[in-house]
């Protein structure tokens, strides 16, 4: 009788598992194509958080320079005056002074979160009321301002957001499976979460704001200690009751891991972040889990025919999908659908190390996460 209802309840999930791979994919495949932009363009100011000269910095850059926008200024906000990416951001400086580009350095911390300080030092050159803060592994087309401004004329909007595709730097595995985690399993939860639930947290990829409802949650400070400060400000402004809006702006992310451990360290850096931000939509992720589900569950009945039926059709939904994100997506480079069991089972196993413990790695500094659910983090002595 037991043996039956763990085998019942099994089936139940690799069904829900099945069920969520064809909903992620059609939810990606119907993503929807950015409108031409229209009405209002308000005047806005892009900050650019900046920390060493990685690949592809100038490109990333530049695409934030050349927008088809009347009126916009963008920050470089550097921390150390011996940045390497410095000579990169003044020499955008000196093609861009219709764009009011500026350099701020500046090695003020205002908490333990050293990207959200560099964007503190450089509000008091922010010129205007429209705020948008992005990553500098960030690559956007020459539309994405006029595209943040349209969600904006709404007035009930108080912040807006962009989501990401990941384009490997390198051939190797760790940057392809770093892409493969971005476009296959963090873009499809997220259009799925949508359908049950009001977007109530912002991405790294874009923090638009007003900075009216900024001030209002307590300016950027508010979030200078805590690690997940994309998540926060969208939850503070939520909180306010203000709407978040996703823009359906794709901004382009570069995947630089540089190795597996890397690759290994950023993914539970992320994966005990979002353990702690959203516990209860984390445990449902696990449902996004097919391969490894259909899996376990043949395991625990010694892989009886219907098993296999079931880990076949898993398999082969999660390389459809693969193919259909590639698509939709206009990702480049060749398919490698023989790295998606790999992939989907490598985030398994970073999901159940989630659970582990609660140090993260970042910016080469150890944290431990408090249990609070309001993702402060502690520095820690990285030997203890």
């Amino acid at each position: 009788m037991f043996a039956d209802l763990i085998s019942l309840c099994g089936y139940a999930l690799v069904a829900a598992a099945l069920a969520y791979s064809i909903i992620a994919m059609m939810r990606v495949w119907t993503f929807p194509r950015p409108k031409p932009p229209a009405g209002e363009q308000p005047p806005i100011t892009v900050l650019k958080p900046v920390a060493g000269a990685e690949q592809n910095l100038e490109q990333n850059l530049r695409s934030f320079c050349a927008q088809d926008y009347p009126d916009f200024q963008v920050l470089f906000g550097v921390r150390d005056s011996r940045d390497p990416a410095i000579p990169i951001i003044e020499r955008l400086v000196r093609d861009y002074p219709q764009r009011h580009a500026a350099l701020v350095i500046d090695p003020a911390v205002a908490g333990s979160n050293f990207k959200i300080s560099n964007v503190l030092n450089m509000m008091p050159r922010a010129r205007h009321d429209l705020l948008v803060v992005a990553d500098a592994d960030c690559r956007v087309g020459p539309s994405y301002l006029a595209e943040i401004a349209q969600a904006f004329a709404d007035p009930a909007v108080g912040a807006a957001t962009c989501l990401y595709k990941g384009t490997p730097l390198r051939p190797g595995l760790a940057d392809r499976l770093g892409a493969m985690f971005i476009n296959e399993w963090f873009l499809p939860s997220v259009l799925v979460a949508l359908l049950t639930e009001p977007l109530r947290y912002c991405f790294g990829a874009t923090m638009a704001v007003r900075r009216e409802v900024l001030q209002k949650i307590g300016g950027f400070e508010a979030l200078a200690s805590y690690l997940a400060d994309d998540y926060m400000l969208g939850h503070l402004v939520a909180a306010a009751g203000r709407k978040v809006v996703l823009v359906p702006h794709l901004v382009d992310i570069t995947v630089d891991e540089g190795g597996f451990g890397a690759l290994l360290r950023h993914e539970l850096r992320w994966a005990r972040t979002m353990r702690t931000v959203r516990p209860v939509g984390y445990a449902l992720s696990g449902l996004t889990d097919a391969i490894p589900l259909t899996i376990l569950c043949g395991a625990l009945r010694g892989f009886a025919g219907p098993d296999l039926v079931l880990i076949g059709i898993a398999v082969g939904l999660r390389v459809a999908a693969h193919y259909a994100g590639r698509a939709r997506l206009n990702l480049s480079g060749p398919a490698m659908p023989w790295l998606v069991p790999i992939r989907d089972l490598l985030t398994f196993g970073i999901r159940v190390m989630s659970f582990t413990g609660r140090r993260v790695a970042w910016q080469n500094r150890d944290f431990i996460v408090r249990p609070d659910g309001r993702m402060v983090v502690e520095a820690k002595d990285s030997a203890s």
